[in-house]
């Protein structure tokens, strides 16, 4: 049997119980990164297993399941939530005679949807090449049209070495570019130090509404929209009306569970903002089921990227959706550790503004010296 969640024909969507705590949310949310990708999903079919099958991860039963569902849908691509190796995508499309995605790549598709900037652009292709490497398993001599120059085929050389070598050469070239990047970045950061200047940055899981907080504090015009990754370039404004302190805030990229390494590496020039902030806030969707599973992947992420020592606000957005107040909650060292707030109506906000110039202020007063 398989479910239709909507009325479109294009994709088959796969998710396999694995014994995940949160499976029913994840795949949800597979179904929100389908259609964040502009995918119109056919059906949805699920399976339990104790483990992954070594050659199709899904078991000979369960992919004959999935060709019928193809079938009798008329899709023409298959999505798995799962991380599916070069082998396993190999002979799925070979068995289903259709275009096999898997979660990480679906990921990386919607982000090359969403880069809007120069570097943006350049982290999201880095991160699809050298995931596309490991499955270089066929001609790729359109790497050689689009790029004009890159490289011609050497002699004795096999179409699949040649495709090798212009993939390398084009990660390497990226990765020269995102170099000098950080570099810059690295230097503007020095300037805000010396001038004392206050860093902020919002974190947080996807679609929790840090972008439409950046707007209410900021009074800026970031792109906020109800969808999975609607923010992918880091936007920095001054942040006015915080008593006796010079203050900057950035807006961040999402974060999900199970995000892609090869995302997290290649994104490295926009998450430093992240990892040399003063002060995190986490922003939280208070009416969301599945928020502690969601703050955990974030504190995984931000472990991974070297940022889990930042100083960190909880941020309970979207209050309006319950019945919860506005109001902030201190940890045992007296600092303001939590806070409730709606950024859609406003409610809260200045709470959270006073509460980001109590940090600021901690922070430009000289420690004591110790007691002798």
């Amino acid at each position: 049997m398989f479910e239709r969640p909507g009325s479109g024909t294009d994709a088959v969507l796969v998710a396999l119980d694995l014994g995940d705590p949160d499976y029913a949310e994840s795949v949800e949310e597979l179904q929100l990164l389908a259609r964040s990708g502009g995918v119109n999903v056919a059906a949805v079919v699920r399976g339990r297993r104790d483990r992954p099958d070594a050659a199709l991860y899904a078991g000979k039963g369960k992919v004959e399941q999935i060709g019928q569902t193809l079938r009798d849908t008329g899709a023409s691509v298959v999505i798995f939530n799962h991380a599916l190796s070069p082998i396993q995508e190999r002979n799925l499309e070979r068995q289903l005679s259709c275009r096999v995605v898997d979660r990480t790549s679906l990921i990386l598709d919607i982000f090359a949807q969403r880069a809007r900037s120069h570097v943006g652009k350049l982290q999201v292709e880095l991160a699809q090449l050298e995931h596309l490497s490991t499955r270089l398993v066929r001609g790729w001599s359109h790497l050689e049209r689009q790029r004009g120059g890159i490289g011609m085929r050497g002699p004795g050389e096999t179409q699949l070495e040649t495709d090798r070598r212009l993939l390398g050469k084009r990660v390497k070239a990226l990765k020269e570019k995102l170099t000098r990047v950080q570099a810059q970045h690295a230097t503007q950061r020095r300037s805000r130090v010396r001038a004392n200047v206050f860093s902020v940055s919002l974190v947080g899981y996807t679609n929790t509404g840090k972008s439409t907080l950046f707007n209410r504090i900021t009074k800026a015009e970031a792109y906020a929209a109800d969808q999975l990754f609607a923010t992918l370039d880091t936007t920095t404004r001054r942040l006015g009306g915080v008593e006796g302190a010079s203050v900057v805030i950035s807006d961040t990229v999402g974060f999900i569970r199970h995000l892609p390494h090869t995302l997290v590496e290649a994104f490295r020039a926009t998450l430093e903002e992240t990892v040399h902030a003063d002060l995190l806030l986490h922003v939280v969707d208070a009416s969301s089921p599945d928020r502690d599973a969601q703050i955990a992947a974030v504190n995984t992420v931000l472990a991974e990227i070297g940022a889990d020592k930042v100083p960190q606000i909880m941020v309970y957005n979207k209050i309006d959706r319950t019945a919860l107040a506005a109001r902030v909650e201190r940890d045992e060292c007296v600092r303001i550790s939590r806070l409730w707030l709606s950024a859609l109506t406003g409610e809260g906000v200045e709470l959270l503004r006073k509460s980001i110039g109590e940090y600021a202020q901690e922070a430009a007063t000289p420690s004591q010296p110790a007691a002798a």
